[in-house]
């Protein structure tokens, strides 16, 4: 029986530690676990490697997204430059390797490709012993979560699990369990209610938009689009912590967006992300794992629009071939393509059933019944 849970991640975007504080509270829930450490592996790392991996990320994705697209699709060969990469990642994370040598967890769980490698690594050298789940954040699985010493890999659907034992991981080890999302996304919150509370229209179409954890993304334009819908709607756009980015779009609804049809209303940082989608119907913007994994769990159609090369791109492959969404390529078309799917009565229904379907709401607790199995 585990009694002293390690979970790590990365501050690398917003994902990787909303699965890692996901697991958390369903390990919490549990009776069974003692102590819980809970680590973004960045902070036992040098400065500029910091910067580099965390806020380098950030920067590329919002002005380089191509070049971070080809940098994904470079890196994605199975087993390729593993040893290189190491020696770099062992270089920068001399801090975390003697955190990992002096800390004796019964199970170390990693939402991130960066402490699985370091992990696999001491592993092999025999510098620890704890074994060490890895539970992969998108619904593909990237060469960068390939490693050699582990106990169990989760994996978001049948398809990543059959990707993997292709590349000679071991069937009996591989779980798929969904991307580990807030138990409290698996709680029914009634839409109405929901609506009622946050001062928002009972009847009217509701579209969530969010810029992600930390506010990135050129949204303006977007918002700019929904607001030439026809369809009488209420546009809730969620801003992270992005301040500046808040007071901006708050400036924009006044002066140009709000009209007799739509209207915005605009969101800060809020704990409260599952609330927010319980009053939806729609969720706008790009599918990262964890969002896309929310989303669904709380019944949203998604409306792709300008998917991050890479993860995403794949991400929006699967929605689309599940029957979960639509994408719109070309920004002024957004407002025609969500009118036509909301008049389609049957179409609408049917996206909605598939979403219902495919969604894995109780994902992190299934991830912690397992472990404690074990």
């Amino acid at each position: 029986m585990l009694r002293k849970v390690l979970i790590l991640s990365a501050s690398v975007g917003a994902g990787h530690l909303r699965a890692a504080e996901a697991l958390e509270k369903a390990f919490k829930q549990t009776d069974s676990i003692s102590e819980i450490c809970n680590i973004d592996v960045l902070q036992y790392t040098n400065p500029l490697f910091r910067r580099l991996y965390g806020e380098l990320y950030l920067d590329m994705v919002s002005a380089m997204p191509g070049v971070f697209g080809w940098i994904y699709d470079s890196l994605d060969t199975p087993w390729q430059n593993e040893w290189e990469r190491l020696a770099l990642d062992r270089l920068n994370t001399q801090p975390l390797i003697e955190f990992l040598k002096n800390y004796q967890p019964d199970i170390a769980v990693c939402t991130h490709f960066l402490p699985a490698e370091i992990i696999s690594w001491l592993t092999a050298e025999g510098e620890i012993s704890f074994p060490q789940a890895i539970v992969v954040t998108d619904f593909d699985v990237h060469a960068m979560w390939l490693y050699h010493h582990y106990q169990r890999y989760f994996v978001a659907i049948n398809e990543t699990r059959v990707h993997l034992e292709k590349l000679g991981i071991t069937p009996e080890k591989i779980t798929v369990s969904g991307i580990p999302i807030d138990p409290v996304f698996a709680e029914h919150k009634n839409k109405i209610e929901m609506r009622e509370k946050y001062g928002l229209e009972k009847d009217k179409l509701t579209i969530l938009v969010s810029a992600g954890g930390f506010g990135v993304g050129n949204i303006e334009n977007l918002l700019i689009a929904l607001s030439e819908l026809k369809t009488p709607a209420q546009i809730l756009a969620i801003c992270g912590r992005n301040e500046e980015l808040k007071t901006k779009l708050k400036k924009l609804a006044l002066e140009k967006l709000n009209n007799e049809r739509v209207s915005f209303k605009l969101i800060g940082f809020t704990k409260e992300m599952d609330e927010y989608m319980s009053a939806s119907d729609l969720i706008v913007g790009k599918p990262g794992g964890l969002t896309t994994s929310e989303a669904l769990a709380k019944g949203l159609i998604f409306v792709v629009v300008n998917p991050i090369p890479g993860q995403e791109e794949r991400n929006s492959d699967h929605l689309l071939e599940e029957g979960c969404a639509i994408r719109c390529n070309n920004l002024p078309t957004l407002a025609y393509k969500i009118d036509e799917l909301v008049k389609d009565v049957s179409r609408f229904e049917t996206l909605r059933k598939n979403v219902l379907r495919f969604a894995r709401p109780n994902a992190s607790r299934e991830i912690v019944e397992k472990l404690l199995s074990l």
